[in-house]
């Protein structure tokens, strides 16, 4: 898949992650650093085509993940932008890449309830908080989002 385009032209453009470029993306993510789970969780999604990876001066600046595992809906799995590239709108691209990337009726991803910069993000482009999930990270718990479905590429509204 070639580059999804740039918003205006400072946004970074977004294109779907080829199986090379997991080692780059596991460079800008913080965890990946520290985690060899994060790194071959990076390497396989790459591999199944379940990553967009956002870029400026062609290098990552950032990247998301699309499974579609959860009750076999679309599912944010993961969405990291680069330190360096914060604070820049390149979540909100990434996200609405995924919105149009999405082939199901609805959307969901989720958050801690302490990722404060996530939960501004979901509520500044309209998401909807839609449950809690206590006991994943002891004493944080985990606050699931929807997304409005008249913003989905494949599927169309998400209904209820």
């Amino acid at each position: 898949m070639g580059p999804m385009g740039d918003r205006d032209s400072g946004g970074p453009s977004i294109r779907r992650a080829r199986t090379s470029d997991w080692a780059a993306l596991t460079a800008i993510d913080p965890i990946a650093g520290v985690e060899e789970a994060r790194r071959e969780s990076i390497r396989r999604w790459c591999e199944h085509g379940s990553v967009l990876v956002a870029e400026e001066s062609s290098a990552p600046v950032g990247y998301g993940v699309l499974e579609y595992t959860f009750f076999e809906q679309g599912f944010l799995t993961l969405l990291t932008v680069a330190p360096h590239a914060r604070r820049r709108g390149v979540a909100t691209r990434l996200v609405e890449a995924v919105e149009a990337a999405c082939t199901t009726a609805k959307l969901f991803t989720s958050a801690n309830v302490s990722n404060h910069p996530m939960q501004r993000l979901l509520h500044g482009i309209g998401w909807r908080p839609v449950g809690l999930v206590h006991g994943l990270d002891e004493g944080d718990p985990e606050l699931f989002h929807l997304c409005p479905g008249d913003r989905l590429g494949g599927a169309g509204p998400a209904g209820g």
